[in-house]
């Protein structure tokens, strides 16, 4: 059987949620939890549609009521705005993060944190060491292409993605093959992508707006961070 994921409000709710979780419950996963292989060239991406993490809008509330959200900025040509989302970075210490010229320092593990992470590990058979929370408020909120490919990554970085909350579409542009199309791939609630081998390397990849009114989503990528 799945895990037992109970989500309540407050700090005996927390002592409950940890209360009822066992260790051995995140190795037992149930058949429809199989992957799909995405075909995308020079890449490598495997898709598992539909987790079975109980019930996912708790957990989604839970994350956004809970998380020391952070708001960071850009400037561009001279004038500084706020970048289109929310963020959080959380893992081991010493696993400090730089990209887009800031670098973060995690914020310990919390409980449901460290929860799917050993989740997700036990999904992907990587082990990850600290993970960047991304919370899209509504449509407006996005994320510009980019590719996860900072030295401390690693020559050939392995992301794992879990999205919570709102459906939103994720799109993949080539870095160099002008003649390969844009990939969309809609990312359902709670589902998990895996991306490794050359996909940083060859593809951006983001978020963009929308023009419809769209509910919040979560999107947690957990990686592995070298000294």
């Amino acid at each position: 059987m799945p895990p037992v994921w109970l989500y309540r409000r407050g700090e005996a709710g927390r002592k409950h949620a940890i209360d009822t979780f066992r260790r051995d419950d995140v190795m037992k996963l149930p058949s429809r939890e199989s992957p799909r292989r995405i075909h995308l060239p020079e890449a490598d991406l495997l898709f598992y549609e539909q987790l079975d993490l109980g019930d996912g809008q708790a957990l989604l509330g839970q994350l956004i009521d809970d998380t020391d959200w952070q708001q960071e900025y850009i400037t561009i040509y001279g004038k500084t705005h706020p970048r289109p989302r929310l963020v959080a970075w959380h893992g081991d210490p010493g696993a400090s993060y730089t990209y887009s010229g800031v670098s973060h320092d995690p914020r310990p593990w919390t409980v449901v944190l460290a929860r799917l992470r050993d989740r997700v590990q036990a999904l992907s058979g990587h082990a990850f060491n600290s993970v960047l929370l991304n919370y899209y408020r509504d449509g407006r909120d996005s994320m510009g292409l980019h590719a996860d490919d900072e030295p401390e990554l690693g020559e050939y970085p392995v992301i794992a993605s879990l999205s919570l909350g709102e459906e939103r579409t994720l799109y993949f542009t080539h870095r160099t093959r002008r003649e390969l199309s844009n990939i969309n791939l809609p990312l359902p609630a709670p589902s998990q992508l895996i991306r490794a081998g050359g996909t940083q390397a060859n593809w951006k990849h983001g978020i963009r707006t929308l023009s419809r009114d769209c509910g919040p989503r979560i999107n947690l990528t957990f990686r592995r961070v070298y000294a």
